[in-house]
């Protein structure tokens, strides 16, 4: 089922400069006259990264830990507060009005939830042909038809009998294909697909990663593939960056970051992920406590409340991203 990526190492379609994104707390009346002091939610705080053509690149971590608010970054679906973001060499955090327009064709995101991100009064056949309505492609009967190819390639077969149906009369794992089917109508080259199978069961689960494997064989596509587990990220990623309360602490080939983890939080989370043997016994530990609030986050390493291996440098001195060859890069004094 897997793929695994091969071609044009060098070449990125995307790249990540930078790129701060801070959301202003709302406060009450009370609140804003007692103090006058602007509080601001640090979602991401100052991430670089690349992705290559043509490869899927895994952003995994907890909750809060910033991962679905860089996915909408990366397709300008909100502005970042600083910082670049290049698709194709075009920095999309300054592109406006028909330039944006156009490449939203070649940019597209699956949200997590399909019951929640399709009109429940749409029929399926017009919300994905919503998107060819939007960039003026094609008549009525010809959108149709474009809609019905794009139904049968994502499973929904035959089209005839689903372009009509609306959101609540299909399955979870229907809906979740008719996700897909909207991100490819515009035959895009980037998707972000935010927890793509965290609303299916195990079993219907394996047939949504196949199908996603297929179209980025099928159509060329390069995907940034979020998810909490890692497990799963294994099987369908070229490489992994870990990420931590706004922050990406380490970033790797897939089999580098699983088999020989650098950072504790990275070794923690591995840790977490079930074994079916009942025989083997795990190394790591399982990071203790919660993720702190992005509101006020911790001083020096964000993860040294939690760290097992934190020393007195890492409560007060953040460790930057460093290079340690074979593309592996970590945050952590330990290196």
């Amino acid at each position: 089922m897997r793929v695994i990526y091969t071609g044009g190492l060098n070449m990125n379609l995307v790249e990540i400069r930078d790129v701060t994104k801070y959301f202003p707390v709302q406060r009450g009346f009370i609140e804003q006259i007692i103090s006058r002091k602007q509080e601001f939610v640090r979602a991401v705080d100052g991430v670089s990264f690349d992705i290559r053509k043509g490869e899927i690149l895994g952003l995994a971590g907890e909750s809060g830990s910033g991962k679905t608010t860089m996915g909408r970054l990366c397709v300008r679906l909100i502005r970042p507060t600083q910082g670049e973001i290049l698709f194709d060499g075009i920095n999309i955090a300054e592109v406006e009005g028909t330039e944006m327009r156009n490449l939203r064709r070649r940019i597209q995101f699956t949200f997590q939830d399909p019951s929640s991100s399709l009109n429940p009064r749409l029929s399926i056949g017009d919300a994905i042909a919503d998107a060819l309505r939007f960039q003026n492609m094609g008549s009525p009967e010809e959108r149709k038809e474009i809609v019905e190819s794009v139904l049968e390639r994502v499973g929904l077969a035959p089209a005839d009998t689903f372009y009509h149906r609306k959101p609540h009369q299909l399955s979870g794992g229907q809906r979740q294909r008719v996700v897909f089917g909207r991100a490819i109508v515009l035959s895009p080259e980037f998707i972000v697909t935010d927890e793509p199978v965290a609303m299916v069961d195990v079993s219907i689960k394996a047939q949504l990663l196949e199908l996603m494997l297929d179209l980025k064989k099928e159509l060329n596509l390069t995907y940034l593939f979020i998810s909490h587990d890692l497990a799963t990220a294994r099987h369908v990623c070229d490489r992994i960056a870990i990420m931590y309360l706004g922050k990406i602490i380490e970033i790797g080939d897939d089999d580098q970051v699983y088999e020989d983890p650098l950072h504790p939080y990275t070794d923690g989370l591995i840790s977490a992920i079930p074994v079916p043997n009942p025989k083997i016994q795990k190394t790591g530990k399982v990071p203790r406590g919660e993720i702190p609030s992005p509101i006020d986050p911790p001083s020096g390493c964000r993860f040294h409340p939690r760290c097992p291996k934190a020393f007195d440098k890492c409560s007060t001195e953040e460790p930057t991203l460093k290079d340690m060859g074979n593309g592996r890069c970590v945050a952590c004094h330990l290196y």
